[in-house]
């Protein structure tokens, strides 16, 4: 579990998404339509469905490959989301056939002359429904509010990024690290945490080194593990059936372990999450330029009106490193060398900074009974668990029931 900033103030405890209604998130855009182009922007609501597979649903109903449909951000299944996808057509007319996809609802649409690329979003919208608060939710939720609103949050990934099992970040390491059989068992997963008996089964046997049987017992929709096992039984390296995986996927671990490594630096520096250090690459908010840092006293009055913030390295080729022990000590510990990052041919993993903290506006709250509405804007890029976390003091398990 990472530190909280808000360590010294209890929490109000809660239930979080009892109900797809109880957290809605609305995207608030970059830039609007301008209303003329190739590209048809939609506005839609959706529930119990994640971004990719309402584009997978769309592009069925609508008969338009998948690869015309763009979108700013991934929204979460278990929620309410509104967000705008685009859409490379001539025609106006799949706006029903959208219309008829189960869980979506189109809002509206105007057309423009460019996709709609992920990271187009000035930020996002929560409106969230905590069930079940603390008693004392009012005064802890008061306190809590100043603390997050003058300090910023903590710009944590979390455990989203690490998975079902908890371990994207660790195959990742293993890919860098080129220890490709680490990976693969990794990859297979940990029986002592599945639920699901033929998964179980398939995973203990090849860790027994019992090939067929592990192919034998993987059901049918684990077509990854099952594609690596038959490349193995043919001969084939761990290096070579491992990075037969889709690129997206192995794309995938390797920024979950740029995440983890993320997530140590804003662990590491909690207690300073909002003061500069000499050497520290600090990140001005408005347009997220990267500047370093040379007088600390000089540039922290910004820092106190959260104009600017110190900085995390997102590890990848021709990184900017801070000048800090955090990050010297960082890079020591995980051995971080720039030629791994160029051992992937198909996958360019570019570093950038991110800053350790972001400020929440326009945070709100009402207590209803044993419920606590909470609503809020986070900046593109950052999440609302990391605020939740802070709020409630609650813990979070990876599920592994299903894949």
């Amino acid at each position: 579990m990472y530190p909280y900033l808000s360590a010294d103030l209890p929490g109000i405890g809660g239930s979080i998404k009892d109900d797809p209604e109880d957290f809605i998130v609305e995207e608030i855009p970059a830039y609007q339509p301008c209303g003329r182009g190739e590209h048809l922007y939609v506005q839609v609501e959706k529930r119990g469905l994640g971004t990719l597979a309402m584009i997978q649903q769309l592009a069925r109903a609508s008969g338009i490959r998948e690869r015309n449909f763009g979108y700013a951000g991934l929204k979460d299944a278990r929620a309410v989301c509104r967000q705008t996808i685009s859409i490379h057509t001539a025609d106006d007319s799949c706006l029903a056939a959208l219309n008829n996809v189960d869980g979506v609802t189109v809002l509206g649409s105007a057309r423009h002359g460019n996709k709609l690329r992920l990271g187009h979003l000035r930020g996002n919208r929560f409106i969230i429904r905590l069930r079940n608060v603390d008693a004392n939710a009012v005064a802890r939720l008061k306190a809590l509010a100043q603390l997050l609103q003058s300090r910023g949050v903590p710009n944590y990934f979390g455990s989203q990024r690490y998975g079902i099992m908890g371990n994207n970040h660790l195959i990742g390491a293993a890919m860098l690290q080129r220890d490709f059989t680490r990976a693969i068992a990794l990859f297979m997963g940990d029986a002592r945490l599945i639920n699901n008996e033929r998964w179980r089964l398939a995973v203990n046997a090849f860790r027994d080194g019992d090939l067929n049987g592990a192919l034998a017992a993987f059901p049918g929709r684990f077509r990854d593990e099952r594609r690596v096992i038959h490349l193995l039984l043919a001969g084939k390296s761990a290096e070579q059936a491992f990075t037969a995986l889709p690129r997206k996927l192995l794309k995938l671990y390797l920024s979950a372990w740029q995440s983890w490594l993320f997530d140590r630096q804003v662990a590491a520096r909690i207690a300073t999450l909002d003061t500069l250090l000499k050497g520290d690459i600090a990140m001005i908010h408005a347009s997220g330029a990267c500047f370093r840092v040379e007088d600390p006293a000089a540039e922290q009055p910004r820092a106190d009106q959260l104009e600017i913030s110190p900085t995390g390295l997102m590890a990848g080729r021709k990184a900017m490193y801070a000048d800090t022990a955090v990050e010297r000590e960082l890079i020591a510990a995980e051995h971080i060398d720039d030629a791994a990052f160029n051992s992937f041919s198909a996958i360019k993993l570019q570093a950038s900074r991110r800053p350790l903290r972001v400020a929440v506006t326009q945070l709100d709250w009402r207590v209803d009974g044993a419920n606590a509405i909470l609503s809020f804007t986070l900046p593109a890029g950052s999440y609302a668990t990391s605020v939740l976390r802070e709020i409630t003091k609650n813990g979070a398990s990876p599920e592994t029931e299903k894949k």
